[in-house]
């Protein structure tokens, strides 16, 4: 009879920091709610069934290593994590662009908006980027940004004043939030599976995002290493730190590996440099491909 496991897969890093809040930003944060699975869960789902005790780690990591690798996904989906998170309206929006999680947010019609507003120091105004039309580059200089925070002071307390002054007159919650800033704090639960959460990760960490997004998803990565080390490092190792090629480019890497005139021993030596055997057979497996276009 086959082997399932029946007990609740729990990781002690995860155990650890499970509701541990994290900041981020002024005022920001996010918290491991819960987390369904780990490393395990994904060696279970792939292999549908098997014997406990009867694969070493050292498999199970060569296992997850090709399911990332060769973009098996549905076994990551098989990992769930919950986050409860505060961040500001403007970096929400980009956020929940993400529609391949289960979300529940604060809601301002039916309680007083959360009072915080996300603040700019005076060295942090950043400059539009000319290569960039989305993005920013370098900072405006600080005699400029004192200016500039100042007015973001005043009017952050003018809005909240206003929006205070129309609920004590007795406007409806609903319509009493319309002229509060972006700047404002907004909660959230935000549940969602280990392969789409790698998904958001790999938008979300590239450095052409927006900055305070960056750095929620920096937090949310850390997070997520604690609960999957061994996925994550297949993550970081197969989407967030490698480079597509294109097939043009691909033959252009082909003709500069001929014009090296790199031997079959070599070639063989270097391959012993990756993480296991499978790996280092099918680089070299690539390297020919190249070589044959």
């Amino acid at each position: 009879m086959s082997n399932y496991q029946t007990k609740r897969v729990t990781v002690p890093e995860a155990e650890e920091i499970l509701g541990k809040e994290f900041k981020v930003l002024d005022k920001g944060f996010v918290r491991l709610v819960d987390y369904m699975g780990g490393d395990d869960s994904i060696v279970q789902a792939a292999r549908v069934s098997y014997g406990e005790g009867t694969k070493k780690v050292s498999e199970d990591k060569g296992l997850i290593r090709y399911l990332m690798r060769h973009r098996h996904t549905t076994p990551f989906e098989m990992v769930e994590l919950k986050f409860h998170v505060k961040v500001p309206m403007d970096c929400w929006r980009q956020w929940i662009r993400h529609r391949t999680a289960n979300v529940n947010e604060y809601s301002t019609r039916y309680s007083i908006a959360i009072i915080d507003s996300q603040k700019t120091e005076s060295g942090e105004w950043r400059m539009q980027s000319k290569n960039n039309k989305q993005g920013s580059s370098g900072f405006l200089e600080k005699t400029i940004g004192e200016g500039l925070t100042n007015e973001e002071n005043t009017l952050q307390e003018f809005t909240r004043k206003v929006y205070e002054n129309r609920l004590e007159k007795g406007v409806a919650r609903e319509q009493a939030r319309k002229d509060l800033p972006l700047s404002t704090y907004t909660e959230a639960y935000w549940k969602i599976d280990l392969h789409n959460l790698f998904h958001f990760l790999g938008l979300r960490m590239e450095e052409n995002a927006q900055w305070e997004i960056r750095q929620y998803a920096n937090t949310l990565a850390n997070i997520t290493k604690a609960v999957v080390p061994i996925s994550y490092q297949a993550f970081e190792d197969y989407i967030l730190n490698s480079t597509k090629i294109s097939s043009s480019e691909s033959k252009v890497i082909g003709e500069i590996i001929k014009r090296a005139n790199i031997s079959e021993d070599e070639l063989n030596e270097i391959s012993l440099s990756l993480p296991t055997k499978r790996e280092a057979t099918e680089f070299k497996d690539k390297i020919k491909k190249y070589l044959n276009q």
